[in-house]
């Protein structure tokens, strides 16, 4: 477009060179003219020569005056030219603005969209940022539970690994316990034979005696005679027993069942320290195993009753001088 007005500038000023020339035509020639006209004298001379720059002013000044409405002329027209083509070229360029203002308005749309969409999608981001930030802590948490629950089975390990050893050792120590009762079981059991026969022979032996009777494990002999408790007692011990020890209530029981009349010397005395009863073994007699009679011991009559007669009512001290009958207890099996 700029071209163009230059181009037409170009024109007009090509216009306005030939006037421009035919106008310094007309002025030399009326020089020379002047010069070629005779001189005259006086007021005419003055007058003439007046007319003639009043004439030559006004020709320069209609010179000028052309010049400046032609330059004025193309100036307009250049303007004009300039503006109907810029007049000529809005609607193309507002239908272009229009298109992108409607682009641009199908682009803020399609923005708007997205960032509605960024947002929601944000929000979402950030509720799910928030819960894995929960289920991180959790996992801590778990993950620090779980620290401790290994810790503690390490422990609970190392304790047991401890215990296994210890177990291992007394697994150890119970087999060669074990082998060792078996060998002593062994040793035990032909011991257990050895004294079964005897027992058996010596039952048999005695039971050509009718003297002795076998009960629970002991022999017992019920004398038929009398004697003193120390002749009693030394007849027992001759015989490898020794005067009865009632341990239990089936062996008092046992003596219950003999006839009711017979008093019978046992192996209970406290001859060596008045009122301490002890057993012929040395034991003191059981406060759970004591059958004395109501009112026994009692030394009646002021004399000196330190040895034990038992009867089927139960057990009374007597004089150790007095002659009774008495019942022999050899143990077989203990």
């Amino acid at each position: 477009m700029h071209g163009t007005e230059r181009q037409e500038k170009e024109e007009i000023y090509a216009r306005i060179d030939p006037i421009s020339l035919d106008v310094r035509t007309e002025m030399e020639i009326l020089v020379t003219k002047k010069n070629q006209t005779p001189q005259h004298t006086g007021s005419d001379s003055g007058r003439m020569r007046i007319s003639r720059a009043a004439s030559v002013c006004l020709v320069l000044l209609c010179f000028l005056l052309l010049t400046a409405v032609i330059v004025l002329s193309v100036f307009i027209y250049t303007n004009n030219t300039y503006y109907t083509e810029e007049r000529d070229g809005l609607p193309d360029k507002t239908a272009n603005l229009t298109g992108e203002r409607n682009q641009l308005l199908i682009r803020h749309t399609n923005l708007t969209i997205q960032t509605h969409n960024l947002t929601k999608e944000a929000d979402q981001l950030k509720n799910k940022n928030i819960g894995l930030a929960k289920d991180r802590d959790q996992l801590r948490t778990k993950n620090m539970d779980l620290a401790k629950e290994r810790d503690q089975l390490q422990n609970r390990n190392t304790n047991l690994a401890k215990e296994r050893d210890q177990l291992k050792t007394k697994i150890m120590q119970l087999t060669q316990e074990k082998n060792t009762l078996l060998s002593n079981n062994n040793k035990l059991t032909e011991e257990k034979d050895l004294l079964s026969q005897e027992k058996n022979e010596l039952l048999k032996s005695l039971r050509d005696k009718d003297e002795w009777i076998y009960y629970q494990s002991s022999l017992y002999f019920i004398s038929s005679e009398s004697k003193t408790w120390a002749e009693s007692r030394r007849y027992c011990t001759e015989r490898g027993a020794d005067l009865i020890i009632i341990n239990n209530r089936k062996e008092q029981e046992l003596i219950k069942k003999m006839p009711s009349d017979n008093k019978f010397w046992i192996g209970l005395t406290d001859r060596d320290e008045e009122g301490r009863w002890k057993w012929v073994d040395g034991t003191n007699a059981d406060l759970n195993f004591r059958f004395w009679n109501p009112s026994e011991p009692n030394s009646y009559g002021g004399y000196d009753e330190d040895c034990v007669l038992t009867y089927p009512r139960g057990w009374a001290d007597f004089s150790c001088n007095q002659a009774h009958k008495w019942i022999c207890e050899k143990i077989i099996l203990k």
